[in-house]
């Protein structure tokens, strides 16, 4: 690398880890995520909520139902829910604390009417709130605050808690996680992430991108999630796209520092930071 690369190369990091520094002083919180209980074993599985979950499910429901598991997102609105029984469920946009739409009302109720313990994991602002929602669940608060920079700086931060590679999709929030609990194998299954294949412009010059789940979703969500696209264009999209992928291959250099072993067990899964292997 020429002499001026890396004056600019270290500059940019240099820009990056400042910048980092004053988000986490602004915007992070104690992070209160607790070690897994040692009869759960060293391994997770994460449930995301692409399309190829339902295959995986019917392929391996007996195994899923006994592994210690984590849902995101909309799952618990699915039957699955309560075959399934994951006892850690993460929870990162605000649309979930801010809307009173039937399908989140929905998404609540379910989690309250879990039979089994269960550890709900939300970021640290909404903690107050989500203790009053749900009431017998265990909470524990997490930072999503994305920190870029310095190797070193960024590592120190993600162990710490008061920050992670930048949380474009809850998976990474979720994966950030079960490294901070403690977990040394992880899992992740539903991980389709293969949201260029749906991404289509229209006559209108308006982007539409399907992105479809292992649950059949209803119109008023489809309508919701097409909505948040509208007004988007289509260069910003790919650059949202770019920095979820690329936050995949930041942990995955801080889970070999961590002797944390992550596996994509998703069949035809978009995402290329981790080593590929079948549940």
């Amino acid at each position: 690398m020429k002499t001026s690369d890396k004056i600019s190369a270290f500059s940019a990091a240099m820009g990056a880890t400042l910048k980092s520094l004053a988000k986490i002083a602004i915007q992070s919180r104690r992070c209160t995520i607790a070690p897994h209980a040692a009869d759960e074993g060293d391994s997770i599985v994460i449930l995301a909520n692409g399309p190829s979950l339902r295959t995986t499910i019917a392929r391996h429901a007996d195994e899923l139902s006994r592994r210690a598991a984590m849902a995101v997102n909309f799952a618990a609105n699915a039957p699955e829910f309560t075959i399934l029984r994951p006892g850690r469920y993460v929870l990162a946009d605000p649309h979930f604390f801010t809307s009173d739409e039937p399908n989140v009302q929905e998404l609540w109720r379910n989690i309250n009417g879990a039979t089994w313990p269960l550890t709900l994991y939300v970021p640290c602002h909404w903690a107050t709130l989500a203790r009053s929602l749900a009431p017998d669940a265990r909470v524990e608060t997490f930072n999503a605050v994305g920190v870029e920079g310095f190797d070193f700086f960024c590592h120190a931060a993600f162990r710490r808690g008061i920050g992670m590679p930048r949380p474009r999709n809850v998976l990474i929030a979720a994966i950030m996680i079960a490294i901070k609990a403690g977990f040394k194998t992880i899992f992740l299954t539903g991980a389709d992430h293969s949201w260029l294949r749906t991404l289509e412009v229209n006559d209108s010059n308006e982007v539409v991108s399907v992105q479809p789940h292992f649950y059949a979703d209803d119109k008023r969500e489809l309508r919701r999630s097409a909505s948040e696209y509208r007004g988007y264009r289509l260069h910003q999209i790919l650059e949202s796209f770019t920095v979820a992928f690329r936050s995949y291959h930041e942990i995955a250099r801080f889970a070999a520092k961590e002797k944390v072993k992550i596996y994509n067990s998703t069949p035809g899964s978009f995402i290329d930071a981790f080593e590929r292997r079948e549940l």
